[in-house]
């Protein structure tokens, strides 16, 4: 009997590599991404759709969620919230989007039963993110408890974490070896066609590809 797993894919580079990494453990994937209402939601879901043709993934969800922009609290959902892009930001930066991953799990799980899929794969990171709470292995456990708690008894579902504790260049590196396509993935928080360079997440990808003595393939505006 072959195994399947859910894979929340973002279209950014550590959903991408997770996913991969679910491939070569031999899982028939199902793919989950999510339209929260994100500035670059468009770019995210053509990314999400071009890496699901690259795994070559058929069986695929697009979930749409207004309620994140509704609720607001995040410079992702809110767009009078300015992207902070000088790198300086204490505590939780004001890109967390509150309870995002909690949610995404929560959906991402009933997907799981209705699929009966044994394992969950998200990539999340904990030692070189920004510092999210919904990115620690401590969060992902009590998820989990919660989850096998809340669902069939004869649903059994592992939460996969495969990046949760690599630094971004050993991210890249691992991409590298295993031929995920990069240069169909997104990070950028706040440009769709080029991105900024400046952002969190693009400095933290961009740190990544220097430390690990490579050349990001996406296009920038400024590096």
């Amino acid at each position: 009997m072959s195994k399947k797993a859910i894979c929340i894919l973002s279209g950014g580079m550590d959903s991408t590599l997770a996913s991969y990494m679910a491939k070569n453990e031999g899982y028939d994937l199902v793919a989950v991404h999510f339209n929260y209402g994100q500035r670059t939601q468009e770019r995210e879901l053509k990314a999400f759709r071009d890496i699901c043709k690259s795994l070559e993934i058929e069986n695929k969800y697009e979930i749409d969620i207004p309620f994140f922009a509704q609720i607001g609290a995040s410079s992702l959902t809110d767009k009078s919230i300015e992207i902070p892009t000088s790198g300086i930001e204490e505590g939780v930066p004001s890109t967390y989007v509150p309870f995002r991953n909690g949610i995404f799990l929560s959906i991402a799980s009933a997907i799981a039963e209705k699929e009966e899929a044994q394992a969950l794969f998200i990539g999340v990171v904990q030692e070189d993110g920004s510092g999210y709470p919904d990115c620690t292995n401590s969060f992902i456990g009590k998820m989990l408890a919660a989850i096998n708690q809340g669902t069939k008894e004869s649903t059994k579902i592992s939460i996969q974490t495969p990046l949760v504790n690599l630094m971004k260049e050993d991210i890249v590196r691992k991409a590298l070896e295993l031929n995920v396509p990069l240069k169909l993935t997104w990070s950028c928080y706040q440009e769709e066609k080029e991105a900024c360079g400046l952002c969190d997440s693009c400095r933290l990808r961009l740190n990544g590809f220097a430390l690990a003595n490579s050349i990001d393939p996406i296009p920038y505006k400024a590096k």
